[in-house]
């Protein structure tokens, strides 16, 4: 997570500026691509430096020069030869009057026929992926330490996938035709729908008017049964006659809405937890204005995560109950735990973890973001202490740089079918989900950058404070379940394997395939992916791997027989929500899910 934003931001401003630019004026966009085959050709040359990377970095990748100077000169050598031999290939197609589907690139952003049949488009695409693929393969053969050789590569690959042609109507001959085929109706289209972009300030992914939450996402059947300043607790109805002793509290992460767990019934975990005959709470953290602007980290461990197991336990009559903590809410859990037991309160039976990070030596992809001064900067501008108080860190901030982490898919993607083509995105429930962004409080964000992803404190036994107390996470003895995707970009699935010698609880281990949120949302009844176990729980990740055994189809079922092993006897279902001190205050989703960031 962390601060991707202050260093995105930058780059997102520049970013989706410029194809808004180039509708108006697509002779701009022409000009910038003959300069990018201009450093194809020098390029070419054998021994050129790279010529125009100066350029690259003030337009999209901040001030000073891109390292490739650090690139070992044999490899550098090797590079330019092979791009030699390639680009002389296309251009002999070229000169001798071939079809560009001879050297067409198998890129999904060529594949339309009005790439391939069009030589002057179909060999601008075929240069331009040559040009994208060199740049990252110089990338990573810079020789510096594991940092910035990740940011030079998330550099160019921003840059690159910003300057691809389909991104561009001058150079995108789908974009043309529709222009040509709708008398100038799909530019007409386009310019507004950018017009309503620029006010919301992100670009659209989904049609927003086919979801309302509580009617078709969001929309179990439940009631909210406790609410203060940090969240709703809902509590979900019963689907089965009888359910487990103790129920399951769900803490999903405060930088996004609860519902990525309950999108719709088909890929529900709240709805399969409660069809396994769980009783399920789920926290619906609130989504901070201006009055919560100065609350901080400990205000959400006391306020937040112990509050809500505190309730939970009183309304279920249950001295232990289970509970579950995804991405950023498995970290805010595993610290109110680690309070608790330093405090001689042990009130979990169990304790699954999602996609989280306590270990955070490797944050993957967002490391790029964090750095002292980028911390500082936040801290002097929304935290604690900054000159004009503290402040918050605006939803749609953190929405636009998760975009940017995935560019050509959540970004030039929609730039090109949403103002080039003029199209209106189809519905889909995880990117209307994605969209529905959350504010944080700038103290809060602020000692989260600084304390895991900065320093990474938290690992270490009574390094930090939190509401006064040491923070062991060695001192949560209890059976603890950990899952990873692996191809989980936001939390590598290793550094998800990191927890497993923090907690000293009997421990499970288990990766699912796909990432941070498709590897977690994975219904047993759609039957696809696969997920790998292994019982055994060797020093590395790596060596976990080498002895797991893969099986199809979704974790859930082997999660949910773990789970029911720990959740004590049967009993009847409950006829009411809540009791006599929590009596039901509002139906399920509740108020909170609903406001806007």
């Amino acid at each position: 997570m962390a601060s991707r934003q202050s260093t995105s931001s930058k780059a997102s401003s520049a970013h989706t500026q410029a194809p808004w630019q180039g509708l108006s004026d697509p002779t701009q966009w022409a000009e910038q691509f003959k300069q990018w085959q201009a450093f194809a050709g020098a390029f070419a040359q054998p021994g050129a430096a790279a010529p125009g990377l100066g350029q690259f970095n003030g337009a999209a990748m901040g001030e000073g020069a891109v390292p490739f100077a650090l690139i070992p000169h044999d490899r550098l050598a090797e590079i330019q030869q092979k791009y030699l031999e390639e680009w002389l290939q296309i251009w002999r197609h070229m000169s001798t009057g071939e079809s560009a589907e001879a050297v067409a690139p198998s890129d999904r952003r060529f594949s339309n026929d009005a790439w391939r049949k069009s030589p002057l488009y179909g060999y601008a695409a075929a240069f331009y992926v040559l040009n994208a693929r060199t740049l990252m393969e110089m990338a990573d053969a810079v020789q510096a330490d594991a940092k910035t050789r990740e940011r030079v590569r998330f550099a160019v690959s921003q840059w690159t996938a910003a300057m691809s042609p389909s991104n561009f109507l001058a150079t995108n001959p789908e974009a043309q035709k529709h222009l040509i085929e709708s008398r100038g109706e799909s530019l007409r289209t386009g310019i507004l729908n950018m017009l309503q972009d620029m006010e919301r300030g992100k670009i659209s992914q989904t049609d927003e008017t086919a979801f309302e939450i509580g009617r078709n996402v969001a929309n179990s059947e439940g009631a909210v049964v406790f609410e203060n300043d940090y969240f709703q607790l809902i509590q979900y109805k019963p689907l089965t006659t009888k359910v487990h002793a103790r129920p399951l509290l769900l803490v999903p992460p405060c930088i996004n809405k609860f519902y990525i767990l309950d999108l719709q019934p088909a890929n529900s975990l709240v709805r399969y937890a409660v069809e396994q005959g769980n009783t399920v709470f789920l926290v619906s953290w609130r989504n901070p204005d201006a009055s919560m602007a100065s609350r901080t980290w400990d205000d959400y461990i006391e306020g937040g995560a112990i509050e809500a197991i505190r309730v939970a336990r009183e309304i279920s009559a249950q001295d232990q109950i289970n509970v579950l903590g995804f991405c950023v809410g498995g970290t805010i859990l595993s610290t109110a735990l680690a309070v608790l037991a330093e405090r001689g309160e042990h009130p979990a039976a169990s304790l699954t973890l999602l996609t989280t990070l306590l270990d955070f030596t490797d944050t993957g992809i967002l490391d790029v973001f964090v750095d002292q001064a980028q911390v500082e900067m936040r801290e002097k501008t929304i935290g604690s202490n900054a000159p004009t108080g503290p402040g918050l860190l605006r939803g749609v901030e953190l929405a636009n740089t998760f975009s940017f982490l995935r560019p050509n898919d959540l970004v030039w993607n929609y730039v090109v079918e949403n103002y080039l083509k003029g199209k209106t995105p189809a519905p889909f429930d995880l990117l209307y989900w994605n969209g529905d962004s959350t504010n944080l409080p700038g103290p809060w964000y602020c000692w989260y950058l600084r304390h895991t992803y900065l320093q990474n404190d938290l690992k270490t036994p009574g390094k930090l404070k939190v509401n006064g107390t040491p923070v062991d996470l060695g001192k949560i003895d209890v059976p603890v379940y950990i899952y990873g995707s692996r191809e989980d970009h936001i939390v590598p699935w290793k550094s998800a394997y990191g927890s497993v010698p923090l907690l000293k609880g009997k421990r499970r281990f288990v990766l699912g395939a796909s990432g941070h949120i498709a590897g977690v949302i994975n219904p047993p009844a759609a039957n696809k992916r696969s997920h790998w176990i292994n019982p055994k729980l060797p020093d590395t990740a790596d060596a976990w791997l080498e002895g797991a055994k893969e099986h199809p189809g979704s974790w859930w079922p082997d999660w949910s027989t773990w789970l029911a092993s720990h959740a004590g006897a049967q009993k009847a279902a409950p006829k009411s929500y809540g009791n006599a001190d929590y009596p039901a205050i509002e139906p399920a989703p509740g108020r909170y899910v609903k406001q806007k960031a």
